[in-house]
């Protein structure tokens, strides 16, 4: 297929930048992971880690209320700014400056929730991830996919997807909407699966990493903080998505010659993504 590449090695490696010897937190780039509410926030907390493992200098957490000592204990290497409400997400107002952002993970859909995105999605011209609940809303709302920020990444597993494009009846059908999407609005898609497509304008990759370990919970949500991570430090948002996809799929591979497929989680993608980066030097 013209414009098909597989990811691999060679691939991410053309993509991957060490770190300077003279880098600090300062030029390392800021994040910001917007999401969760009562009862869904390890998302967020996951999103955080896996942004901070991928190397970015510093990450806050817009979260609500309910999450604020479940987000310190848990990632104390994060800062967290709460909304004014307690369950979930109402507005998301910040004074800081960031570099990127990832909005979505736990989030919810409620009506409050709903317009926070909406202003979000509005006022903020910065590099972003979209995944998760943010997806299903914009589902709900198709005339905001003209306010989403040109080279968005949106991270869509198989049902997501259906929602924001329509079914289809083969692979082919799915990859040319996909492609339309893309270019109808300027955006990133990353297709979740097995494999994982990356999709934008026409060109298409292939990743050749990952395994059924990654079927479980939360390993999208680390799939988010890598790539926010990496756009944070100046990736383009293509590269960005080509490594953070690859990387997050060999952290599989090599995480289950521990735990085996049955007993990997989430986790185990972000306890191994140190290793999976040593792999590109």
């Amino acid at each position: 297929m013209e414009n098909y590449t597989l990811i691999d090695r060679f691939e991410a490696q053309k993509r991957f930048r060490s770190i300077a010897g003279d880098a600090h937190k300062g030029i390392q780039g800021h994040t910001l992971i917007v999401g969760g509410s009562y009862g869904k926030m390890g998302s967020v907390c996951l999103s955080s880690k896996a942004c901070l493992k991928s190397g970015a200098g510093l990450v806050t957490a817009y979260i609500p209320k309910c999450g604020y000592e479940i987000l310190q204990t848990g990632v104390p290497e994060a800062m967290v700014i709460t909304d004014d409400y307690t369950d979930h997400i109402t507005a998301i107002g910040y004074k800081i400056k960031v570099d990127a952002a990832a909005i979505g993970m736990g989030m919810g859909h409620h009506s409050d929730t709903q317009h926070a995105l909406f202003h979000f999605l509005k006022m903020s011209a910065i590099p972003m991830v979209v995944d998760a609940d943010a997806l299903n809303i914009l589902s709900q709302n198709k005339e905001w996919f003209e306010l989403l920020h040109k080279h968005a990444i949106l991270t869509p597993h198989a049902k997501e997807l259906e929602r924001l494009i329509g079914v289809w009846d083969s692979h082919e059908e799915m990859l040319r909407k996909v492609k339309d999407f893309s270019k109808k609005f300027d955006v990133i898609i990353v297709v979740k699966g097995a494999p994982t497509y990356i999709v934008y304008m026409d060109a298409v990759f292939e990743n050749t990493t990952g395994n059924q370990a990654l079927a479980t919970a939360g390993s999208g949500d680390v799939l988010s903080g890598i790539l926010a991570g990496l756009l944070s430090q100046g990736y383009a948002p293509v590269d960005a998505a080509v490594l953070g996809v690859y990387l997050h799929g060999l952290t599989a591979n090599i995480g289950v010659s521990e735990t085996g497929y049955h007993s990997f989680i989430a986790s185990d993608c972000i306890n191994n993504l140190g290793k999976a980066f040593l792999s590109l030097y």
